[in-house]
């Protein structure tokens, strides 16, 4: 399998790495590129998944933009980590198993940190209890056309939500 692996030490405009991810999607498919992992952080963004409802919306004041991930509401912005992909599912065309495998990279990655986390068929993402408290520490939207996977996951590390 050949994944090509990015880092992005400067934020990247959201708009710019859709667009990214979409040509490689179409490359991908027509075998001119390979797959793609990239990590990066996004400016302050609040990005709205084909799940989510109007009603949602508490504060009309947040300027939200519709992408066709799956998922819901997700506030990107400095101090998350942000993984993009774009990865070929043709071979086992299996999307349930593909989210799992998700799921289950950042619960083991954060265990590493000692960071106890798990995720809930009700809610989409990745959770953990503190102070009898449940928290979403990551989130999750995927995207697949053409059994091409893409859009990935976001995982709060030093967030500064106080300011939003």
């Amino acid at each position: 399998m050949n994944i090509e692996i990015k880092k992005s030490v400067k934020p990247i405009n959201y708009f710019d790495a859709i667009n990214l991810l979409e040509k490689r999607l179409e490359d991908l498919y027509s075998k001119k590129d390979k797959q793609l992992i990239w990590t990066l952080e996004h400016n302050e963004i609040f990005t709205a998944g084909t799940s989510y409802k109007e009603n949602e919306i508490l504060d009309n004041s947040i300027n939200l933009i519709k992408t066709n991930r799956g998922g819901k509401i997700t506030c990107h912005g400095p101090g998350q980590l942000i993984c993009y992909f774009v990865i070929d599912l043709r071979e086992k065309k299996d999307i349930r198993k593909f989210i799992t495998c998700i799921e289950n990279t950042i619960i083991e990655t954060l265990k590493s940190y000692k960071i106890d986390t798990f995720s809930d068929k009700n809610n989409i993402g990745i959770w953990y209890s503190k102070n009898q408290s449940i928290n979403k520490v990551a989130a999750i939207g995927v995207r697949v056309k053409k059994w091409i996977a893409y859009h990935g996951f976001a995982i709060n590390i030093n967030n500064n939500l106080d300011s939003i």
